[in-house]
């Protein structure tokens, strides 16, 4: 994969592309006179999922599409815009955002002069690699285009604050998502409800909420994929668990609704965590010199096996007839092989043969996806577990938000990232208070009430697999907004309050946690959050 390619395998989780068709989508709202036009910047998976979740489940439509693999852009050009049938309209398919951007200032000139042009897009859904999300973000904000950016927000502190500086000026009249689907998912709303608005266990003490990314879905994304590198990338905390962080913060900081109470903002944070699995030192004897599984002498009886996972019968390999993630990933124009199994192992096999030396240029190496590669050979850096601890204060309130408990007491949570799990993706939350306890996974809720001694049990509707119904949620709730701005009036403060239901400033906020977080690891401190948010971030 070139280093600049527009492509987002998404580090997602595993669920994302795996049968949503199998679950109602919700259905759309109705449909405007003049409908939201969006743009998809990045045809990979996350660019296919959230135009199909706008498609299926928003009263939007995709109008354009940016994406600089040929086969990728008109294989989503002829899905989700022009059809089987027709040719690209004019201003409906671009080789990469540079050319969108470079198309649409044209086309505002030429609108300006009164020329006829075809009609621009509403917003821009970015998909890109995360280190091309600030340049994105930055290009389009002269455009005055509503933004849905997928997480994280951007790979460095300084490019996420001046993000932050460059699109609060323009809040009056843009809305601005990021792709924290977590908090769009009726799990995690039903849950947020239960701890906010129905003080179902009284005040929360304690939350230990747990990422199990699976084991060889963590050697895809991060051993042999695109997060492999923190100096290519970014920490494996902010690839695959800044929204991870954003829902605790959601949980315990935020005011019940309703409330005119200030937020509870953290006292201080520390963390510990390692690359503890895969290094050389964990390397099989029996693998010898081997650096690619498809010459290593231990391959069958290896977990990691490129074999195994990309086309054996097990795991999700092209002898099960999947052609989607993680196949997709590796050889993206797989569909082309039209379901022929024999034709599509020719094709990912090669793949899987490639391989690095000595003598290979680094920038080749950075610059691509090695799913060949032994796992304990590979240049990957990044944790593979890691555990944060965020804690708060006692907090008295002012007098003029005080209830008859003046004082939102001490809690803490815990966050646990771990590769070496079977589950995958699949996460578990404990939450402990003064009056009860509460054990959420992906499917269920159990409340234990103390003061009656009574067990209940939620099982929240699932709309789809996407993160629980969260890919669905984000982009509908998104695409209203900008629907309302555009033909219903709302000023764009209202509708980023009542439909995103996010802040820039909480956006920021939890990326500035990752980056703490990872600051009081690699120095084993406790970092103190106010002190580190005024160094480090100032006054918006």
């Amino acid at each position: 994969m070139a280093p600049h390619s527009l492509q987002d395998e998404g580090p997602a989780d595993l669920e994302q592309d795996l049968g949503d068709a199998e679950i109602r989508p919700p259905s759309p709202p109705p449909m405007s006179a003049e409908p939201p036009r969006l743009l998809i910047i990045g045809a990979g998976s996350r660019g296919r999922t959230y135009a199909r979740c706008s498609l299926q489940s928003s009263n939007g439509v995709i109008a354009a599409v940016a994406e600089p693999d040929d086969y990728k852009r008109q294989d989503f050009g002829t899905k989700f815009i022009w059809g089987k049938t027709t040719l690209p309209p004019n201003g409906s398919s671009f080789r990469d955002w540079k050319e969108f951007v470079a198309w649409e200032i044209n086309r505002r000139r030429q609108q300006e002069a009164g020329e006829t042009v075809p009609e621009g897009v509403d917003a821009a859904f970015i998909c890109v690699r995360d280190e091309m999300h600030h340049e994105v973000i930055m290009a389009l904000a002269p455009l005055g285009l509503h933004i849905m950016c997928e997480k994280p927000l951007a790979t460095t502190l300084d490019d996420c604050t001046n993000i932050y500086r460059t699109l609060a000026p323009l809040q009056t009249s843009k809305v601005f998502s990021i792709g924290h689907v977590m908090r769009y998912s009726p799990h995690n709303m039903m849950l947020r409800k239960l701890l906010l608005e129905d003080n179902a266990i009284g005040d929360i003490l304690s939350v230990h909420h747990t990422e199990p990314v699976g084991f060889w879905h963590f050697s895809h994304s991060y051993v042999r994929g695109n997060w492999r590198k923190e100096s290519v990338t970014a920490p494996s905390l902010l690839t695959k668990s800044c929204h991870d962080i954003d829902i605790l913060l959601w949980f315990m900081c935020s005011p019940a609704p309703g409330s005119h109470a200030p937020e509870h903002l953290p006292t201080s944070v520390t963390s510990t965590g390692s690359l503890q699995f895969f290094r050389k030192s964990r390397k099989p004897k029996a693998a010898g010199n081997a650096t690619n599984c498809l010459s290593c002498p231990a391959e069958q009886d290896c977990l990691y096996s490129s074999k195994r996972i990309y086309v054996g019968p097990k795991h999700m390999g092209v002898e099960t007839g999947n052609i989607r993630w993680p196949i997709s990933i590796v050889v993206p124009d797989i569909e082309s092989c039209g379901g022929d199994i024999d034709k599509a192992k020719a094709a990912i096999l090669p793949k899987l043969a490639e391989d690095y030396d000595s003598s290979t240029p680094q920038e080749v190496i950075d610059g691509k996806n090695w799913f060949g590669r032994c796992v304990f050979e590979s240049d990957n850096d990044v944790c593979d577990e890691q555990v944060v601890l965020i804690s708060w204060e006692d907090d008295p309130l002012p007098e003029s938000s005080a209830t008859a408990n003046n004082t939102r007491g001490a809690k803490q949570a815990t966050f646990h990232m771990i590769a070496q799990t079977k589950k995958q993706c699949q996460r578990y939350t404990y939450v402990y208070g003064t009056e009860g306890e509460i054990y959420a996974d992906s499917k269920t809720i159990t409340v234990e009430d103390f003061r009656t001694g009574e067990t209940k049990t939620y099982q929240p509707k699932l709309e789809s697999l996407g993160h629980g119904g969260g890919d669905h949620g984000l982009t509908r709730q998104f695409v209203l907004a900008v629907d309302r701005v555009k033909n219903g009036g709302w000023k764009a403060e209202n509708a980023q309050r009542e439909f995103i239901g996010c802040s820039l400033e909480e956006i920021i906020r939890s990326h500035a946690m990752v980056f703490a977080a990872e600051e009081a690891r690699r120095v084993r401190k406790t970092v103190h959050w106010k002190t580190w948010w005024d160094e480090n971030i100032g006054t918006m």
